[in-house]
């Protein structure tokens, strides 16, 4: 299997998996010339897409999922939740194919199983993607750890989690006191030690990639996050640990 976070944070989110003969994005959160134009980058294209997912439907998560399915032809993938709270803002689709959380969807090599959130959407999910070999998970804009979401990033091959924000940052940052009220909520974000102890439950031998995501470009660093991830992984494994950018994707990533 093969990934690359195309980017990641509050303007715009996309996470490319590949593996034999079968491409998906998670996310569109950006314009179908820009998710185009960062696929180009690993000589990857949007016309070979099997699908599109959606965790929800925040504009920075679908706002190109309507043109490119459009232009290109490829389904969509969602929840009844986030189609309807993404009706309006993604316009007509190519294919609508609504999945129930938590039940797997197999999609040529790939099985793609939701699992439900914390978040302040209609049903926000995460996603868990195998391809019989490897599994990598995608958690990212949950305020909580539930124990489902522990179970189910358990024993992954990748994780790829939400680190958003310094709470110090946040606190003496520009946001208003409600806003950052929404972002300390159990719906709104992770912040990073929050992040960190919950990475370290999830950390084994045999874990590849740990990909910080979701950083706030207000109120967090890329050195506060990874910081508090290191504090929690050792010296010898901190070479599969990464992050996540709002501006360029990330390499792609193999797991074997």
């Amino acid at each position: 299997m093969y990934f690359s976070v195309l980017g990641s944070g509050s303007k715009g989110n996309s996470l490319y998996i590949e593996s034999g003969s079968t491409s998906i994005l998670i996310d569109a959160g950006f314009s179908g010339k820009e998710i185009s134009k960062r696929m180009a980058v690993h000589g990857k294209v949007l016309e070979n897409l099997a699908g599109i997912f959606l965790t929800h439907e925040h504009g920075d998560h679908i706002s190109g999922a309507g043109v490119i399915s459009r232009r290109c032809r490829i389904p969509v993938h969602a929840n009844e939740g986030t189609f309807r709270g993404s009706d309006k803002k993604v316009g007509k689709l190519h294919k609508r194919i609504e999945f129930e959380t938590g039940k797997a969807v197999v999609l040529q090599d790939l099985e793609v199983r939701s699992f439900r959130i914390s978040h302040d959407t209609r049903d926000p999910v995460g996603f868990l993607v195998s391809d019989g070999h490897v599994r990598l998970a995608l958690c990212t804009d949950t305020g909580k750890v539930s124990q489902l979401v522990a179970n189910r990033l358990s024993g992954c091959d990748a994780v790829i989690l939400e680190f958003n924000h310094d709470p110090l940052m946040l606190k003496q940052g520009p946001y208003p006191l409600s806003l950052q009220q929404r972002v300390r909520s159990s719906q709104g974000h992770l912040a990073n030690e929050d992040a960190a102890s919950f990475l370290q439950t999830l950390l084994h031998d045999r874990i590849q990639h740990i990909i910080l995501a979701h950083l706030s470009e207000t109120n967090n660093t890329r050195n506060l996050a990874l910081k508090s991830a290191e504090s929690v992984i050792h010296p010898e494994h901190r070479r599969g640990l990464h992050v996540a950018g709002q501006s360029n994707p990330t390499e792609l990533f193999e797991l074997s």
